[in-house]
């Protein structure tokens, strides 16, 4: 909205200062700035207006004994996080660019199932929430039918992503110089698969004080890289040409929108961290989870974000195991699923496994920025 109304203004010799709008470099750190001063300045407000809501947290009655203390502690947080994300977003990013949109679209679209999901909670006063039948079920319904424009359709699409939307790009090989496809309907399901993944994998990453969000952040800071990346020109060489990566232009304005989730981010575990003051439940679990897929599916690091999203990734499959293992042999993978638990159980203290998961986070993240040379 600001790129859009100042930037034009530039062209009058009163208001050349504007013209640093059309850098996106610029508007990144602006937009990290707002996202973390609207968390900043709202949460001590919207933290009471959850207590006085009584919108608290509900805990597993065979969880951790040390979470029973944690019942009630506010939650549905990450309602905040979605509105300081999106009107930083707004703000800074370029309007007329679709793949901002998509993006957005996609995290309000599961933020909105995230809502339902913990109303549900509250209201039921147990963690059952919506049925995971129907949570997955609209997950894949809304990332279908926008990977199915994505995939398909032509209109409002960037010509630099029509060129190679059905392309994909695997780690450590030359994008230009070694092609692959895939047919558009596998791309679909593939896309959709890629952003309920790791929507859930956020989601069973949240729970511990902390822990999700900062993944998450870490995740999205790598994304805002190779969205910049793909899109910058330097001296009028594409860098994603040197690199041979996916060259989209239209990408480098999602490095906005990621600068926006660190900044919610960092205002959120102000609040967040160990012990928690408020916890961002379904609402926004979800819907980060959503956006990162979102990410790495319109900027063609599909594959990669296994990498990336390791601890989502290993998160989810300490869930898988522990449930398909204990319904065939009646035993237990692990103490407890999902794994953060298992280490729980184990007698790790909260704080350590938190920022040994952050750890690991950073360590897969320079892993994923590395083999942008490494080719």
């Amino acid at each position: 909205m600001i790129y859009e109304l100042l930037y034009p203004l530039s062209a009058h010799e009163s208001f050349g200062f504007l013209n640093v709008l059309r850098y996106v470099p610029f508007r990144v750190v602006m937009a990290m700035l707002t996202a973390l001063l609207l968390t900043f300045g709202l949460y001590p407000w919207f933290i009471r207006r959850l207590q006085t809501k009584q919108v608290g947290q509900v805990i597993r009655a065979d969880g951790p004994e040390s979470h029973l203390a944690k019942a009630g502690t506010p939650t549905m947080g990450g309602a905040l996080i979605l509105l300081s994300l999106g009107v930083s977003t707004a703000l800074w990013a370029d309007p007329k660019n679709s793949m901002v949109w998509v993006v957005m679209a996609i995290t309000a679209s599961y933020g909105a199932i995230g809502y339902i999901d913990d109303a549900a909670k509250i209201r039921k006063k147990d963690t059952g929430g919506l049925s995971g039948r129907y949570k997955l079920l609209f997950q894949f319904l809304i990332a279908g039918a926008i990977c199915g424009w994505l995939f398909y359709g032509q209109a409002g699409l960037p010509e630099d992503w029509l060129e190679i939307r059905h392309r994909v790009h695997v780690p450590f090989v030359a994008f230009d110089k070694y092609p692959i496809s895939m047919p558009a309907w596998l791309y679909v399901i593939f896309g959709a698969f890629v952003i309920a993944g790791m929507s859930n994998g956020v989601n069973l990453t949240d729970g511990l004080d902390g822990l999700a969000i900062g993944p998450v952040m870490i995740n999205a800071g790598t994304y805002a890289v190779f969205a910049y990346l793909s899109g910058v020109t330097i001296f009028g060489h594409s860098v994603a040409g040197y690199l041979h990566i996916p060259a989209i232009e239209s990408a480098s304005e999602l490095a906005v929108f990621g600068a926006a989730v660190i900044g919610a981010g960092v205002g959120f575990l102000w609040f967040n961290t160990y012990p928690a003051m408020v916890f961002m439940g379904d609402v926004g679990s979800l819907a980060l989870g959503g956006g990162l897929g979102a990410l790495a599916v319109v900027t063609k690091n599909e594959i990669i974000s296994v990498v990336l999203g390791g601890i989502f990734f290993v998160e989810s499959v300490s869930v898988i195991a522990q449930v398909a293992v204990f319904k065939s042999t009646g035993k237990r993978v692990f103490l407890m699923a999902p794994i953060h638990h298992h280490y729980e159980k184990k007698g790790w203290p909260e704080p350590r496994i938190i920022v040994r998961f952050w750890i690991i986070s950073m360590m897969l993240a320079l892993v994923s920025l590395a083999q942008l040379k490494l080719r």
